[in-house]
């Protein structure tokens, strides 16, 4: 039984590592994005808009959020004490509070680039 105990603890440890690593690959690429923006701005020679840039970036990093809470809860499945049961639920917390901040920023950029579109085509 201990056998198979250690087995799951340790493909359980390599999923959260995965899904940890593509969290941060998600961001990495959000980064990308949102550089690739501002300079496709300014070989145009266009003012960038950063409003909308850091909407699109503000999506990858809510995504990315997502996966690392994700990973945590994964950790707390394993987790052999309180004490990192506590850390794991303080990060996710902690996590989520940030997702849920992160979203209404975004829904509020999202609404401001509606109203100046509205008063753009209308």
């Amino acid at each position: 039984m201990e056998v198979v105990e250690s087995i799951v603890i340790n493909a359980v440890q390599w999923l959260r590592l995965l899904i940890e690593t593509i969290g941060a690959v998600i961001i990495a690429w959000g980064l990308v994005v949102a550089v690739t923006m501002i300079i496709k701005s300014t070989v145009a020679r266009a003012e960038p808009n950063f409003t909308r840039i850091r909407l699109g970036f503000a999506r990858y990093l809510a995504l990315a959020l997502e996966f690392q809470l994700a990973a945590d809860i994964l950790s707390t499945a394993v987790a052999p004490s309180w004490d990192q049961i506590g850390k794991l639920g303080a990060i996710a917390v902690i996590r989520t509070a940030l997702n849920f901040f992160l979203m209404r920023e975004m829904q509020s950029e999202t609404g401001k680039i509606a109203d100046e579109e509205s008063g753009l085509s209308g």
